[in-house]
């Protein structure tokens, strides 16, 4: 008899410390995959690895491959699979479902393909079948769709096995458990510990480096405390072994504790994060263990006894923004200096998205690993700390520190003549429509892949981050060439140029502040008074593109109750409010934002009782009937494509979610109101469904100004109406 096949998961760049693991389990590996390793062995294997595996997602046992080029072909090979070995007939269901080809290009396509399979199966037995679940189902059936064949198989773990249970409250930008645990093996931390080592983590923030550390030397089986996992409601399950393999793992649980107990801390200078670390902590029963107190690096320091010789691993702030990378050289500098002064004779790790600095820490790098924190390219790199790997710390250039230099005339020149084009364009236009505040300059070429905007004087300069296949040197050799042709081209001060470099922003971080100027300056739009801030934050304040769309607000608000939803700053209900919107109602869940915007209607003279700010989820309260009685006669809607955040009931995707939100702001718009619906997502699609139930008019290229028309995908707008 074959033995089983297993498909293990795990972040991209651990296939292979993951294949190294599962041999320890008695998985033999049959062959690596991005993101993951297929091996095969004994049932109790795969139970281990559920049980056991620090860097593991999840565990799907393998049942059969079938062709897949076509939803058809898909079905086919799902209904003639014998379910009932793996799925309880009086049990409930779930499909995941990942890949695409020509034929099957939506997840959700194809996973109802491979329920309804599912499905008729039982059907043709003429007996009961089980129910699907959305949520909490006895079995997860994986179908994994590669060059035209379907993958398919149980997940034994139900869950991903980074979630160890112990962490319900996060950092700012917390590791994933299995991923700190990669990077805890790659710096030599099993060994370390074995030898009498201790672990220290300078900068820590929510625990899990520290927290994974000591499960590690005290060898807690990672899923030893999770309630449920996948294959306890399986068919197959054999619950006499699960059993002794649960006991066994107590046993070496407290055996490890009749052993030395090496001493770990987390210091971190943030002490909201470092409560939530001992949060953590107590969560995962090592209260006593664990120490963590808040404190900087630069006061690292060690007391009581601990020993000559230990780890100390971090995961420092990468930068990811021009205004944040300034500071990282001198944050770099002092851990090094920190780490010399205080462990010397022990081992640093720096796990990193800014390699770079890695430079300034004063010590040679012996090892660097390849990794990825979610997306994100990232390095671990080893230092042993001792005289023999000193060096001059050494500071590079970083992006938000680069000096104004031309190193290439002929391409500054490129981009010198390109502004003064514009100038004369879109600034003339801009001039006599009185227009302040417009983009002058948005990637035009693509050597500068810069978005340029002026502000009544001021300049924005957003640079969008390179592609891979751009050097990251030559990247900040042309933004060097543009902080010096800008202010020349445009006759200002630099020191009224603000650069900040552009990235995606999901969930919580478009409303995160990226400095702390507080400098705030008025500015003016058709008649209405607008408060930005050039630097404190990714966005400014206001959305250039929308200006037109806002105008016409201005133009027919006269007399109408306006409401806001997603409101930002507020903007869109200043203009309602100039042009004599009888009432208003603006709702967005950032705090910062409500009360930006009820300074905004300040400055513009709106009195509080008939034009209110709230903050407020939108999606809950469009879904709440205790608003549904309602009634306005304009509707502003601009949602974000993507939002996760913490604040927020459920999680926003525009795609997915607007045919509801629609439906949902058109039950609150009065009989001949208007709702002006609008989002930037570049592949979207307006459900069909909705221009049959009301008047739907795409009026895009008419809410594009001429400083946006080279850019004509930067959002879409449509007017909808209650049909006559």
């Amino acid at each position: 008899m074959s033995k089983p096949v297993f498909f293990v998961t795990c972040p991209k760049g651990v296939e292979y410390l993951l294949a190294d693991e599962l041999a320890t389990f008695g998985l033999a590996t049959v062959r690596n995959a991005p993101a993951g390793v297929w091996v095969e062995g004994p049932l109790e294997a795969g139970y281990r690895a559920c049980l056991w595996s620090r860097l593991a997602n999840r565990v799907i046992l393998h049942l059969d491959e079938v062709d897949a080029t076509s939803g058809d072909q898909l079905y086919d090979g799902v209904v003639h699979m014998d379910w009932q070995q793996h799925i309880p007939v009086h049990g409930s269901f779930r499909v995941t479902f990942l890949g695409q080809n020509e034929a099957i290009r939506n997840t959700q396509f194809g996973a109802q393909r491979v329920k309804d399979g599912i499905v008729d199966r039982f059907r043709a037995g003429g007996g009961p079948r089980p129910s699907v679940a959305a949520k909490d189902p006895d079995i997860v059936v994986s179908a994994r769709l590669n060059r035209g064949r379907l993958a398919l198989g149980i997940d034994l773990s139900g869950h991903s096995l980074h979630m160890r249970g112990y962490r319900t409250d996060k950092g700012i930008a917390p590791l994933k458990e299995n991923l700190a645990a990669a990077l805890l093996m790659r710096a030599g931390w099993p060994e370390i510990a074995a030898n009498g080592g201790d672990f220290i983590d300078p900068m820590c923030g929510s625990g899990t480096l520290v927290i994974e550390a000591a499960m590690m030397a005290l060898d807690l089986a990672p899923g030893r405390k999770q309630e449920r996992f996948g294959f306890e409601q399986w068919p197959g399950h054999q619950p006499e072994l699960w059993l002794s393999l649960r006991q066994e793992a107590e046993r070496r649980a407290h055996e490890a504790k009749q052993r030395r107990i090496p001493r770990f801390a987390g210091f971190d200078q943030d002490s909201r994060v470092v409560a939530t670390a001992w949060k953590n902590i107590q969560r995962a029963g090592l209260e006593g263990i664990v120490h963590v107190e808040a404190r900087p690096v630069a006061d690292l320091k060690l007391d009581g006894e601990w020993s000559d010789h230990g780890l100390v691993l971090t995961n420092p702030p990468y930068g990811e923004r021009l205004s944040e990378r300034k500071e990282l050289g001198g944050l770099y500098q002092t851990l090094g200096e920190a780490v010399k002064r205080a462990t010397p004779g022990w081992r640093l790790g720096v796990f990193t998205g800014a390699p770079e600095f890695g430079r300034s820490i004063g010590l040679r790098s012996f090892k660097q690993y390849r990794l990825f924190n979610g997306k994100l390219p990232a390095q671990l790199l080893l230092f042993e700390i001792d005289e023999t790997s000193s060096m001059t710390p050494r500071q590079p250039a970083a992006p938000g520190e680069v000096a104004p230099r031309i190193a290439n005339e002929e391409r500054a020149a490129m981009l010198r003549n390109r502004l003064k084009k514009n100038l004369k364009t879109i600034g003339q236009w801009a001039r006599k429509q009185g227009i302040g505040c417009y983009r002058l300059y948005d990637a035009d070429m693509p050597e500068f892949a810069l978005a340029i905007d002026v502000y009544e004087g001021r300049i924005h300069v957003q640079e969008y981050a390179a592609p891979k296949s751009v050097d990251e040197r030559a990247a900040r050799e042309r933004l060097a060439e543009a902080l010096a042709v800008i202010p020349e081209v445009l006759g200002i001060d630099p020191d009224e140029m603000v650069c900040k470099q552009r990235q995606r922003q999901t969930g919580t971080s478009q409303y995160e502040k990226q400095g702390v100027s507080g400098e705030f300056f008025n500015v003016h739009e058709h008649g209405g008074v607008l408060k930005v801030n050039l630097k404190d934050y990714l966005d400014t304040g206001l959305f250039l593109d929308h200006r037109p769309v806002r105008h016409w607000i201005q133009q027919h608000a006269a007399h109408k109750r306006f409401l806001n939803l997603f409101c930002y700053t507020g903007a869109a209900t200043v203009h309602a409010v100039v042009g004599g919107a009888s009432r208003s109602l603006s709702l967005d869940m950032s705090k910062t934002y409500v009360a930006w915007a009820q300074d905004n209607l300040a400055l513009n003279g709106a009195e509080p009782s008939k034009h209110r700010v709230e903050q407020a989820d939108c999606l809950a309260w469009l879904a709440d009937r205790k608003t549904a009685d309602q009634r306005f006669d304009l509707i502003f809607m601009d949602p974000p494509t993507f939002s996760n955040s913490a604040r927020m009931a459920g999680v926003l995707d525009i795609q997915k979610d607007h045919p509801d939100m629609v439906r949902q702001a058109m039950a609150r718009l009065s009989s001949d109101g208007l709702l002006i619906f609008s989002n930037n997502f570049r592949r979207f699609r307006l459900e069909e469904d909705l221009e049959n139930e009301f008047e739907v008019t795409e009026v895009t290229r008419d809410t594009l100004d001429k400083d946006f028309q080279r850019n004509a995908r930067i959002h879409r707008c449509w007017h909808i109406r209650h049909k006559v």
